[in-house]
């Protein structure tokens, strides 16, 4: 099985890039399934059912999230019905949108899709790593042909310890937020895939993908909050995160 994961889309940088070029590397590479991940595709923040609509007429067959996943309010009422957007897996009981998916290939061969997201340095939810034992116990490698879980956090720690938590159970655990690829790409010791970050689709001239001045400017303020990085929207005191478009 062909599979081809997108890091973090950032902005229209980040969607132009993905829909130019996933086509070509569908035919190219006999892609089976493309995965991206678009929680910062609407202008760095969040994502819209018109861009959802514009990352699947580009090639992309599924599209995790993160900690943004809402900074679009009009993707709450949306994302019941569209079962190819997913939201972490351990928001609470009741959160809208589902945390997974089983996809049919063209062959017939079935893939789950699995996103989940950390807790260290991030937002106080439910347990990751029950969220996703549970779901594995569910629907074991062999049930299902593959496994591919999107685990959106901060911490390394945290994200490698997902890793080895699902060695062996899952085909493949890549993690996502930072924004940066990492240099630990492997094969953990009973056969699953392994990244901490497979990092950003959007503009390298920036900080993250967020214009450079104004991501600058919020790490020398020190009147700012300093729990958030420079593109979470949510951190208080920041009044200035709204011009902090993505490039």
């Amino acid at each position: 099985m062909r599979l081809l994961f997108c890091g973090d889309i950032v902005g229209r940088a980040g969607r132009v890039v993905v829909t130019e070029h996933v086509p070509r590397l569908r035919r190219e590479l006999a892609l089976d399934f493309v995965i991206a991940n678009g929680e910062n595709a609407a202008h760095g923040f969040g994502i819209t059912d018109k861009i959802c609509d514009e990352l699947y007429s580009g090639g992309v067959d599924v599209i995790t999230t993160g900690n943004h996943v809402w900074d679009k309010r009009e993707i709450i009422p949306y994302i019941d019905g569209d079962p190819r957007l997913l939201r972490p897996l351990n928001f609470p009981r009741g959160t809208p949108g589902k945390g997974h998916g089983i996809y049919a290939l063209a062959d017939g061969r079935k893939l789950l899709v699995v996103n989940a997201m950390a807790r260290l340095f991030m937002d106080a939810i439910d347990d990751p790593f029950a969220a996703v034992d549970k779901l594995l116990a569910q629907h074991p490698l062999g049930v299902v042909d593959a496994v591919f879980v999107d685990f959106h956090g901060e911490a390394t720690s945290e994200k490698m310890s997902m890793g080895h938590f699902c060695d062996g159970r899952a085909s493949a655990v890549i993690g996502t937020h930072s924004h940066v690829p990492t240099a630990d790409t492997q094969i953990l010791p009973n056969g699953t895939a392994y990244m901490t970050d497979a990092g950003m689709c959007g503009d390298y001239d920036s900080v993250i993908g967020m214009q450079k001045e104004a991501a600058i400017a919020l790490c020398r303020d020190r009147r700012r909050d300093r729990s958030c990085p420079p593109h979470c929207a949510a951190a208080p005191g920041r009044p200035l995160a709204g011009a902090m478009a993505a490039r």
